[in-house]
């Protein structure tokens, strides 16, 4: 079992990363206020805790996880290999649909953190929602590999 430990929204593209205590996620909207949460398979970002510091360590620097620009941060779930999986976040799912690819961005962040996300996923997936739901901080994260 894992845990929601931040959320973020972008309000525009490439705009600045604006931190929720919760937020609601649905079909229609992804994160709500976000400006990538139209319908489709990159509706969501989801990174995890572990894969971040891995990224953050490799690089000897500490980045703030907003830098990734995702809209979830978890922790206590891998996320390498789950597309086709159901990610359970309160009461929202969320359905994997594949790895997030970095971009050049990331290297605007700091030089050489596009290439440290490459590895086992840990530029975390992206997803679309699936059952619609309210998430805030703390809420227990689950992967299934079916949405009942």
């Amino acid at each position: 079992m894992g845990k929601l430990i931040s959320i973020a929204v972008k309000n525009e593209k490439r705009g600045d990363m604006v931190l929720l205590k919760r937020a609601n996620i649905g079909p229609e909207t992804g994160v709500e206020n976000d400006s990538r949460g139209k319908p489709g398979i990159r509706q969501v970002t989801i990174v995890s805790v572990e894969s971040w510091s891995e990224a953050c360590a490799e690089l000897g620097v500490d980045i703030p996880w907003t830098a990734r620009r995702a809209n979830l941060l978890i922790e206590g779930i891998t996320l390498k290999e789950t597309s086709g999986l159901f990610l359970y976040v309160g009461n929202a799912v969320i359905e994997i649909t594949k790895e997030t690819s970095p971009c050049k961005i990331m290297d605007d962040a700091h030089l050489g953190l596009m290439r440290a996300l490459i590895p086992d996923w840990r530029g975390g997936v992206l997803g679309t929602v699936i059952v619609e739901g309210c998430v805030e901080l703390g809420d227990e994260v689950s992967l299934r590999a079916d949405k009942t």
